[in-house]
């Protein structure tokens, strides 16, 4: 008997339900041309820095992806060098890729951040460079290359952060004290632990901020589609006065799972490209810090790992059940070096592995004893947490999606198709 024949004769008892498309209507208010929308917003920027002739400028990028992300870097390198200035770009993502120059260097050539393509070098380093103290005594390190350049500007993505709350969370001041700060800057932040982490983030940027007078931020806000909402350069203590109120507009266009209590969430896929932690808790209701909350699954099941994410399964943690497909892609060394330095070793806990797609929705949706046997499961299959415009409900959730008035329901339910192996052949998510 097989391993796969093992798992099937023990949740024989468990059918998958049948399953519509469904759209999700949200806001789409979006700029047209993030290329041009960059250099006006640097124009427009309050006490935008002076550039001089041959100034060296140095332009720090993350490892999430962001939409537009090259045309917004090529509109600063172009600016820049228009302004007379020598522009480079340094990865600015604290201990992923590995925590090596090499690994986080080619996280963003995956994203085309070549020079080619952008017009400006890439100087990658784990090196950095102490500037100071918080208040508290935390020490304050960046980048080598950040730390002696004339000017630097950070293209960052504000969003709500996965794992705390506070007034500021994911965007420019973070890039600033955990991106920037490498693996060792990333580890004194979360060193007070996660319920810390707004204070040390703004403390420790507060003193990057003051040590570098002529750092600036292009905060960019994207919609619930996952296209580029709008775009603000902030520039020295701008920064922390405005970035807030940036964050506040950011969580209005977050998308939402409309549906307080489901059994059962299938993920296509999870990967650091997505969000930090592989699926974004503000969308999965599940956080290895925060618990569960709305809308909350008593199973999740996730079946792939992007390529992107160069094999850091971070976030596999808040699944219960994954996939070998998964398991055999996920590296250890760039999944616990994150872990190491978030001090968070739930997340990367390996959950029960099943050895296809099949047995893995299986398993979830055993787990799911709460599950109504009159109306059928309710389970929301989505391909990733940034792609919410359109997802599966199971037949078990088609009369509350009826109520529900920017849902509209796209097919007739269907079968979920496998092949020989077990695995999805993946439906038309469109």
């Amino acid at each position: 008997m097989t391993t796969a024949q093992f798992y099937e004769d023990l949740l024989s008892a468990v059918s998958i339900p049948r399953f519509v498309k469904v759209h999700q209507r949200m806001e789409d208010t979006h700029v047209e041309n993030p290329y041009t929308a960059t250099v006006e917003a640097i124009h427009k920027c309050e006490n935008f820095p002076k550039i001089k002739q041959g100034d060296s400028v140095c332009i720090a990028c993350g490892s999430r992806e962001i939409a537009h992300l090259k045309e917004i870097v090529r509109a600063a390198v172009d600016t820049v060098k228009a302004m007379g200035g020598n522009p480079f770009l340094i990865p600015a993502m604290g201990s992923h890729g590995g925590a090596t120059a090499e690994g986080q260097k080619e996280i963003l050539l995956t994203y085309k951040l070549t020079e080619h393509e952008v017009g400006a070098p890439i100087r990658s380093s784990m090196e950095t460079v102490e500037i100071g103290k918080t208040a508290e005594g935390l020490a304050v390190r960046i980048d080598k290359y950040a730390a002696a350049a004339d000017l630097i500007i950070l293209a960052a993505r504000i969003k709500p952060h996965t794992d705390f709350r506070g007034p500021v969370e994911s965007g420019i001041m973070k890039m600033i004290s955990i991106g920037m700060g490498k693996q060792y800057g990333a580890s004194i932040c979360h060193s007070l632990g996660f319920p810390r982490m707004s204070q040390n983030v703004t403390d420790i940027a507060n003193v990057v901020i003051a040590a570098f007078p002529k750092i600036t931020g292009i905060g960019i806000i994207e919609n619930a589609y996952h296209h580029t909402h709008s775009i603000t350069v902030l520039s020295g203590s701008r920064i922390s006065e405005k970035e807030p109120h940036l964050l506040e507009k950011a969580k209005s266009l977050m998308p939402k799972i409309p549906f307080e209590k489901c059994d059962a969430l299938f993920v296509n896929e999870i990967g650091k490209n997505i969000s930090g932690p592989g699926m974004d808790p503000n969308i999965t209701g599940r956080s290895a810090f925060m618990g569960r909350s709305a809308p909350d699954f008593d199973g999740i099941a996730v079946f792939n790992l992007t390529e992107e994410s160069h094999h850091n399964a971070n976030g596999i943690g808040n699944a219960d059940v994954t996939t070998e497909r998964v398991y055999r892609n996920f590296d250890m060394r760039s999944t616990y070096a994150n872990s190491i330095t978030c001090m968070d070793p739930f997340s990367v806990k390996i959950p029960v592995v099943m050895p296809n797609d099949k047995l893995a929705m299986k398993y979830a949706l055993g787990i799911a004893y709460k599950a109504d046997p009159i109306h059928g499961q309710k389970v929301v299959w989505i391909r990733n947490t940034l792609s919410m415009d359109s997802y599966m409900i199971s037949e078990g959730l088609l009369d509350s999606a009826q109520k529900i008035k920017n849902l509209k329901i796209m097919s007739e339910p269907q079968e979920v198709p496998f092949d020989s192996n077990g695995n999805i052949i993946q439906p038309d998510w469109t």
